[in-house]
Formats: C-alpha cells, sequence, structure tokens
C-alpha cells in the first residue's frame, strides 16, 4: 500500500515545481542563455542554495521530469504483470513519453533543447544514463537470464527508439518500425522465447514524459 507523502515532503514537492515552472518560463521569455541561476531563484523567490538542493544544474532546471521518466522505463520492466514478454511492456512506455513529447506544448521546449549545445549535450548524457537505469533493470529480472552486453545493447535501442520516433513526421509508424526490430534483436538474444512477445502493429505493446517533456 502507497502512504501519501507527508506535509513536509508535499511542500517540498510544490517548491520544487514551483522552481521548475519559473525557469521555464524566464527560458522560454528570454532565451536560455539570457537567463541565470540567480534569475530563475529570484522570480521563484527562493534561495540559490535552495535552487541548488533541488536541481545540480542550470540545465537540469529544463529537464525537471529526469528522475520520473527514467523511474517509469525502470518499472516497465520490474512492475509489468506477471508473464507479460518485456519488449512490449517496454514499447508502451516509451509511446506515452513520446506522445508527452510530441504534444503540441512541448514544441517550443524542445526547439529551445535543439538551439542549445549544453541543453543537447545534458539530455545525450541524461539518455545514456535512462539506458545503463534500464539496463541495469533488465539484468536484473531472474526470467530474462541475458548477458550485461544483451541488456545493454536492448536498453540502448529503446532509449534511442524514444528519440527517432519523437523526430520522426509521424512517430506512431516510427516506434512500429522500430520496435519491430528491437523485437527482432530480443529473439536473436532469446531464441527459446521465439513469437513470445511480438509487438502488435499500430498498437503499444498490449495496450508519464522528458524535459517537462
Amino acid at each position: 500500500m502507497t502512504v501519501p507523502p507527508g506535509r513536509r515532503e508535499r511542500k517540498k514537492a510544490a517548491t520544487r515545481q514551483k522552481i521548475a515552472d519559473t525557469a521555464l518560463r524566464l527560458f522560454l521569455e528570454r532565451g536560455y542563455d539570457a537567463v541565470g541561476i540567480r534569475d530563475v531563484a529570484a522570480e521563484a523567490d527562493v534561495a540559490v542554495t535552495t535552487l541548488f538542493s533541488h536541481f545540480a544544474s542550470k540545465e537540469a532546471l529544463v529537464f525537471e521530469q529526469d528522475q520520473d521518466f527514467e523511474q517509469r522505463l525502470t518499472r516497465a520492466v520490474t512492475a509489468r504483470p506477471p508473464q507479460e514478454p518485456l519488449i512490449p511492456a517496454l514499447r508502451r512506455e516509451i509511446q506515452a513519453l513520446v506522445r508527452h513529447c510530441t504534444a503540441d506544448s512541448a514544441a517550443p521546449i524542445w526547439h529551445m533543447i535543439d538551439e542549445s549545445p549544453a541543453l543537447r549535450e545534458y539530455e545525450e548524457s541524461m539518455r545514456l544514463r535512462h539506458a545503463e537505469s534500464l539496463a541495469t533493470a533488465i539484468a536484473a529480472d531472474p526470467d530474462l537470464s541475458q548477458t550485461t552486453t544483451a541488456c545493454r545493447t536492448i536498453a540502448r535501442f529503446v532509449i534511442d527508439a524514444y528519440s527517432l520516433a519523437r523526430e520522426a513526421a509521424d512517430p506512431e509508424a516510427a516506434l512500429d518500425e522500430i520496435f519491430r526490430m528491437i523485437e527482432a534483436a530480443w529473439e536473436v538474444a532469446c531464441p527459446s522465447r521465439h513469437g513470445q512477445g511480438t509487438v502488435p502493429s499500430g498498437g503499444a505493446g498490449a495496450g508519464r514524459a522528458v524535459p517537462s517533456p
């Protein structure tokens, strides 16, 4: 049973969200490079030390859902229903993230990211970290029994699927195409499971986004 967060946790979460929302608004209004950490702290009415207690860097302010996305990806492995194949579970989560990050409201954010070398570099390091966390979750599942290389490879493929689909003209079609290839790669790694868990075309694999995506 999930225990509701206490008053202190709720207040901390509200402060964090206020800082992130303030930073994003200022970045979009003035430009990412034109806004400093002190500007964000002053606008959010918090101390600079408070800001850094929630966000390790200026770039992290843009990707405020970073940890949530990473947890969602690992939970797609660890919390999937018994007997549900791995690849459809991962496809479903990637599809949800892509839909979040391709919403109209996210377009100005991604334009800002694409225009900033610092943000592009941060996003790349974030994706690599997510891939490593995902690989660790896959490797820890006793029912999958794969080598470290296989787990890291599939995890990289899945994380790259998110980026490729987000940038595609037709994200859903891109996901269908990419996950057919991922499924094929997984079947090569798991020949005994051939045919168990094929991702349906146009679906969610049976069936919360990145930066503030």
